[in-house]
């Protein structure tokens, strides 16, 4: 799923309490993404590494560094996210809900990520095992994606409040 997506998908989910809590939330749903891709990306814009080549499909695996699969092995794994969360969890003495999109991004990355691209390593260390998913490109995952994100920022964000002003 792409990065923006991810975002406003653990907005809508876990930050709807205020705004605080949104943009946490929405943080956390990219923070996989972006913690695996930025660093390569500013290093493209700064000169010091080459953008790999794009056309119509993804581009070829082997031109992306090593460091940018390994951050995203550990980015996209539910067991790294499931152990951090309980650290936060004991650490506070209550669960950090806004945390929860990052989990929620692996979920949806798993069955949105083919083979040929970044497929989710969703039991790293202990697994590579993977599902060979339909690209969340595809418009049978991109239509219904952002169709059920419009859906669901206008019912929150609009009829909701609109709603609860008549009460």
């Amino acid at each position: 799923m792409d990065i923006i997506s991810h975002g406003l998908w653990g907005g809508v989910a876990f930050g709807r309490e205020n705004k605080r809590s949104f943009w946490i939330s929405f943080l956390f749903g990219i923070a996989p993404d972006f913690l695996a891709f930025a660093p390569f990306f500013a290093s493209v814009i700064l000169g010091f590494a080459e953008f790999p080549k794009f056309s119509t499909e993804p581009p070829v695996p082997d031109g992306i560094p090593q460091y940018v699969h390994s951050v995203y092995s550990f980015t996209h794994s539910l067991i790294i996210f499931a152990a951090l969360f309980l650290i936060i969890w004991l650490g506070w003495r209550k669960p950090f809900w806004e945390m929860s999109a990052w989990g929620l991004h692996i979920l949806f990355d798993i069955p949105t990520h083919s083979n040929a691209f970044f497929p989710t390593p969703f039991l790293w260390p202990f697994s590579s095992a993977h599902v060979d998913g339909i690209p969340w490109a595809d418009h049978v995952i991109f239509i219904p994606n952002a169709a059920l994100l419009i859906i669901l920022y206008l019912y929150f964000f609009v009829y909701r409040k609109q709603h609860a002003e008549k009460i």
